[in-house]
């Protein structure tokens, strides 16, 4: 596979290739494409496919000791856990560092830079190729990366990202819920990010969170970063959008 097999651009991605950049990526593309259309302004970005993971660990036979880690792993021996897990990232993380994957991501960043100037700020985020889905979350258990400025800064936020998928709680969640270490894996998210400091950032859900109904837009806000919210370092500001009610232009919030 040549280098620039591992970058797809948010128009070129749709929810369908969720096997191909992750969840969340595959959502971004759709946002991007349907929503850039309608007059919303959308940044740009790029995704780094899983494939490119899978690559860099195969290139260096990295497989065989990461089944020595997890294979047999007691996820009740936190300690242990904790051991494998770090290690396992180490030798992520090393893997990674591939010139082939590196030029891809410099060319990437490069053509964002023409698009948004000069060492434009990016967020990097991981996107994992089970996240998302009906039956599974795994929100908030791999990396993310703000602000990030530079050809150089974006490639190592990238393999920390990658390095991520074996996190403690990452891992301890694909155990308990049936997946297999070796057929997930993490595709990274390069985008523009939104300056947030200038306004305010949040989370919309396309239902009510706590009892399921499909009715409404659940809206949460703060001034600056978004993260803080997902994070629940604060407390939001809340709206419900009811959606029948928006649809007739009456008063909707």
């Amino acid at each position: 596979m040549q280098s620039q097999d591992y970058v797809r651009w948010f128009d070129s991605i749709r929810l369908g290739d969720v096997a191909v950049v992750g969840g969340k990526n595959a959502s971004l593309g759709e946002l991007y494409v349907g929503l850039s259309a309608r007059g919303v302004r959308v940044p740009n970005g790029f995704a780094l496919t899983a494939q490119a993971y899978r690559d860099a660990l195969t290139a260096v036979g990295a497989w065989e000791e990461l089944h020595k880690l997890l294979d047999h792993l007691d996820k009740r021996n936190v300690a242990g856990l904790r051991k494998r897990a770090a290690v396992a990232r180490k030798i992520v993380y090393a893997a990674t560092a591939d010139a082939a994957l590196q030029q891809a991501i410099a060319e990437a960043y490069h053509k964002l830079e023409r698009e948004y100037g000069r060492n434009v700020a990016v967020a990097v985020r991981s996107s994992a190729t089970a996240e998302d889905l009906p039956n599974a979350s795994f929100a908030g258990q791999h990396e993310s990366f703000l602000n990030v400025r530079g050809a150089k800064d974006v490639f190592e936020a990238c393999r920390r990202c990658f390095a991520s998928l074996f996190t403690d709680r990452g891992i301890s969640y694909r155990i308990d819920n049936g997946f297999d270490h070796f057929k997930v894996a993490l595709s990274v998210g390069v985008m523009k990010i939104v300056r947030s400091d200038r306004a305010s950032s949040g989370v919309i859900f396309t239902l009510d969170t706590e009892s399921g109904f499909r009715d409404v837009v659940f809206i949460t806000g703060a001034y600056g970063l978004g993260e803080n919210i997902v994070q629940g370092k604060l407390d939001p500001d809340e709206f419900y959008v009811h959606k029948s009610t928006f649809r007739q232009n009456y008063r909707a919030v």
